[in-house]
């Protein structure tokens, strides 16, 4: 159909040796006519050669925010398996550098094809990168992104954008000279936690520019003292009886909302993020407003399912891929479903 000879509609197709600008259009045009799409089992089935994509994400407990990004990589790891595509996992303990760094070294000692990595120590990522680059081995990110790195892909929320909407959310219930606490579980310069960085970043600009007089609070919670974290929590809110809106830039919202069910106490409103099943339901019994949905599992099939195509077939790639910034509300809940 295009006139020149199947060697040349190959290196076309595979993107590899010398094509002249003339047949390649030709080529590009006949594609577009008929709407060229490799077929992927035909390629894995004719292929002797098995492919192995290492994701490095953190430990987790079942229906938690990672346990969701696996699900999502166990489904893309299904589809991709009869195309010999292979999923092997490092996990690190979030917030732990020495477990993070242990982590990338394995990586070391270990054959790939790809990576995909949900990175946290900026530095640590960056010597892991260098020896990536080094190896011509491809890499995406999820949930949080370096910039101005070799990464194929982001595939994740605008952390920005969700933290400035966050704001925009909480402060449509801002009464004079009422109160705000945002929730931490840790220090705001801490680097374990550059998604939160990111967000809190988008979340002061929008209190910057709307609302700047509004007091605003720092408590910094536990994930792993509950009870510590009661006490903490009786204690600011006896002191500041002002807070009426709060703030929880992470998946654990449940710290906060069941302390008001046992506590008996209540925010006018209180956003936060993930749709862990607990969270859910502190969503529809009240104690939580507004929470904020990044697809974790979409990001995991994502993820995977953009590797696996570039490595076999090296097909082009969009250097973000954005997810939805999901807002949910008790009214709406039972209507939201991830995965289409």
């Amino acid at each position: 159909m295009a006139g020149v000879s199947a060697g040349t509609v190959d290196r076309v197709l595979h993107n590899r040796g010398d094509v002249s600008k003339a047949s390649k259009e030709k080529v590009q045009k006949v594609l577009e006519e008929i709407d060229y799409h490799p077929n992927m089992f035909a390629i894995g089935l004719a292929a002797k050669r098995r492919y192995t994509i290492i994701c490095l994400i953190p430990y987790y407990i079942e229906q938690d925010y990672w346990h969701s990004i696996a699900l999502g990589i166990e489904r893309a790891a299904e589809e991709y398996q009869p195309l010999n595509v292979n999923i092997q996992y490092i996990h690190y303990k979030h917030g732990d550098e020495t477990s993070y760094q242990e982590a990338c070294n394995k990586l070391h000692d270990m054959h790939m094809d790809a990576v995909l990595i949900a990175p946290i120590y900026k530095e640590t990522t960056l010597s892991l990168l260098n020896t990536l680059d080094e190896h011509q081995i491809p890499y995406a990110f999820i949930d949080h992104n370096i910039k101005d790195t070799n990464a194929l892909i982001y595939i994740g929320q605008d952390s920005y954008e969700s933290g400035y909407i966050a704001a925009k959310l909480l402060m449509n219930d801002y009464a004079d000279k009422k109160e705000v606490v945002l929730f931490l579980n840790s220090s705001r310069n801490d680097q374990a936690e550059l998604q939160m960085q990111r967000r809190l970043d988008g979340f002061m600009n929008h209190i910057a520019m709307e609302c700047d007089k509004v007091i605003i609070h720092d408590v910094i919670l536990n994930k792993e003292d509950p009870q510590g974290n009661k006490e903490i929590l009786d204690s600011f809110f006896q002191s500041h009886p002002n807070v009426t809106l709060g703030a929880i830039f992470n998946s654990r919202v449940y710290q906060v909302g069941e302390y008001f069910q046992q506590s008996g106490r209540r925010l006018k409103s209180l956003v936060g993020y993930d749709l862990l099943n607990r969270n859910i339901e502190l969503l529809k019994t009240g104690e939580v407003k507004y929470l904020i949905g990044q697809r974790p599992g979409l990001q995991g099939y994502y993820g995977i399912k953009t590797l696996s195509e570039y490595i076999m077939l090296k097909k082009s790639v969009r250097p973000v891929k954005y997810m939805p910034i999901d807002i949910l509300m008790k009214e709406n809940i039972d209507y939201y479903f991830e995965f289409q």
